[in-house]
């Protein structure tokens, strides 16, 4: 399937914000575990370095986020615990919590790593400030990769 939203774009701290806006649409979990990926591309592969956020539309009202860097070897490390006086370590213990599954592919000369959420209905107007889960979001975490 194809994406429904491509982003190009050097991974650089300012870029990150750029991210969160571009994805406003497709909900807060989405912004936060894209923001995540861009980020850990900064810190582990460098500052700079072309990255390609894509969307796409999964069955069951679900929406996969998947983030590309040039580098295959610098993988993500779910971290058991970080300590209360830690700077980092949290963002993908996050996007854990967040994702249905997520994963990486590796690739010659790049890697992907990816996620699918369940997308959330938009606040409504009779209901301003609630937000209303799609079907079967309570049942999310059961299902990790």
């Amino acid at each position: 399937m194809r994406p429904v939203m491509t982003l190009e774009l050097l991974a650089t701290p300012a870029e990150v914000s750029g991210v969160r806006r571009a994805l406003r649409a497709h909900g807060i979990d989405v912004q936060l575990c894209a923001s995540e990926l861009v980020t850990n591309v900064i810190r582990h592969v460098g500052e700079g370095v072309p990255v390609t956020v894509r969307v796409w539309p999964e069955e069951g009202g679900r929406v996969r986020l998947g983030v590309t860097d040039p580098d295959p070897r610098a993988l993500p490390v779910l971290v058991a615990a970080a300590g209360a006086e830690a700077e980092s370590g949290r963002g993908l213990a996050l996007l854990d919590a967040l994702a249905v599954r997520w994963g990486v592919e590796q690739e010659a000369g790049r890697k992907t790593v990816w996620c699918e959420l369940f997308v959330c209905v938009p606040e409504t107007p009779e209901r301003p400030g609630r937000r209303r889960p799609s079907a079967g979001a309570l049942s999310h975490s059961s299902a990790r990769s």
